[in-house]
């Protein structure tokens, strides 16, 4: 049987990672509890400029924290992925949903681990293998993107929160918006609503309401 790397796409003879993404991964994996750590000391919020959608007609307290590192360190940042990612492990394999408990840097650790010492037969035998690898690496990289940034010229812009309503109770998305070089379409990363240029006023429309309707419940 031949197959390819779910992540760089290389030939294999078997499975669905090829040996350089698996240890690769495991080093990823073996960081992230490192990653939410290392996020804690840039949760206090820079001063920039305003982003699409933002209000310029007011003055406004500045936020309390900084939202890249906040939605990373929040349930729908690392832990999140991490948890769902060794829950779709764990049912794949037949033992059920696993158990959550403890602080959120534990339970980013545990899930960690969890996918970590089970990384051998997710390459050899798990097709979701490939998916699991790149959403990890895209994690990394919002994480440096954080604490680590490159040149500029290369960094992701932050466009905002997602403004995507979920739910029949308007529930937001409110997952970081990041426009990367070379990329003119944004992609939210956690509910995958596309913005390609032709929508960006229909982005700042859409983020300028749900500022509004967050004004509203709390006035």
């Amino acid at each position: 049987m031949s197959a390819t790397c779910g992540l760089c796409e290389r030939d294999l003879e078997h499975g669905y990672l090829c040996p350089g993404c698996t240890l690769a991964t495991a080093r990823r994996l073996d960081a992230a509890p490192r990653w939410y750590e290392a996020l804690a000391a840039f949760l206090a919020p820079a001063v920039t400029g305003p982003a699409v959608g933002s209000r310029t007609a007011r003055a406004e307290a500045p936020l309390p924290l900084a939202e890249g590192p906040f939605v990373l360190r929040g349930p729908g940042g690392i832990v999140g992925v991490l948890e769902d990612w060794r829950s779709a492990m764990q049912t794949d394999r037949g033992w059920g949903a696993p158990v959550l408990e403890g602080d959120t840097a534990r339970r980013v650790a545990v899930a960690a681990r969890a996918l970590s010492i089970n990384l051998e037969w997710i390459a050899s035998s798990w097709p979701m293998a490939g998916a699991l690898a790149e959403e990890v690496r895209d994690l990394e990289r919002m994480v440096r993107s954080v604490v680590a940034p490159t040149d500029p010229a290369e960094r992701p812009v932050r466009m905002g929160p997602c403004p995507t309503v979920l739910d029949a109770q308007d529930t937001r998305c409110g997952a970081v918006l990041l426009r990367r070089p070379g990329e003119a379409t944004i992609t939210c990363r956690w509910c995958s609503t596309t913005w390609p240029p032709s929508r960006l006023l229909a982005l700042a429309r859409a983020q300028q309401d749900a500022a509004n309707a967050v004004d509203a419940a709390v006035s």
